[in-house]
């Protein structure tokens, strides 16, 4: 495993069994994710993204090759660890909000951390889910239901509850599908600052590519292989050719106000 890495897949392969025939979703795809790195990952539809991140969630077990999540082998683990490494590892944005109707914003993010952290208070539970809201903006909606919030205010309250328990791992599957241009550029910003300050490392699917040139990193799926495609970042002036000429002092001139008096 990379040292100090948050992912390390090596050489995975994810095959199903279709009417007696293989079909192959991904092939050899190796992928390393250090903290605080946010990675993008763009491609057709039926490329074999989403079925990346099932596996990288536990979702699902690649049929052969390494995925090693947050130092644990996702293969040597059972159902019941997979669970419980879930609720302390990772937070998913969904594209479509997965938001429970009857509870309250405040009570959807506290939901979630009562499950990662079954310890705390309920004072504890309230005071970190609204403080996980203000942190996107939405100190003024503790009180909303899902139907009184537009579609950019619920998935912020997704972000905010997938980012509540400051998993070391965040991943979002198209989490800006249901969104206008606009808003889901904010949304991805705020995930983005949210994951960088929390020292949270970001898988991201997307379609958009505006949206994945924010990423530290690219990659493209194609036919199930992974491959990188960050674009070189643009190169910035060096500070000797940026320094600018000490001003010069403009020369003291002489008035009669400051003549010496003659005596």
């Amino acid at each position: 495993m990379s040292a100090g890495s948050i992912i390390d897949a090596r050489d995975v392969d994810y095959t199903l069994d279709v009417a007696g025939r293989p079909l192959h979703i991904l092939r050899k795809v190796s992928l390393s994710v250090a903290p605080a790195e946010v990675v993008a990952i763009v491609g057709p539809s039926g490329s074999g993204k989403t079925s990346l991140l099932m596996l990288l969630a536990g979702l699902e077990k690649a049929t052969d090759g390494q995925v090693v999540v947050n130092g644990r082998d996702l293969s040597d683990m059972n159902e019941d660890d997979l669970a419980r490494f879930r609720r302390h590892t990772l937070g998913i944005v969904f594209q479509s909000f997965h938001l429970i109707p009857s509870l309250s914003a405040l009570d959807n993010v506290g939901l979630a951390l009562e499950i990662a952290e079954p310890g705390l208070s309920m004072a504890q539970v309230r005071e970190k889910a609204a403080a996980a809201l203000a942190a996107v903006g939405l100190e003024g909606r503790l009180d909303h239901r899902p139907s009184a919030l537009s579609g950019g205010e619920q998935q912020r309250v997704g972000l905010a509850r997938a980012s509540v328990a400051n998993p070391p791992l965040l991943l979002a599957d198209e989490p800006t599908g249901n969104l206008d241009q606009k808003t889901g550029a904010i949304v991805v910003d705020l995930m983005f600052d949210l994951a960088r300050k929390n020292n949270t490392a970001v898988v991201l699917i997307t379609h958009d590519p505006a949206l994945a040139a924010k990423a530290d990193r690219v990659f493209t799926m194609t036919q199930g292989q992974l491959t990188e495609t960050t674009a070189p970042k643009p190169a910035t002036a060096s500070a000797s050719s940026t320094r600018k000429a000490p001003a010069r002092k403009p020369a003291a001139r002489k008035s009669a106000a400051t003549k010496p008096v003659s005596k």
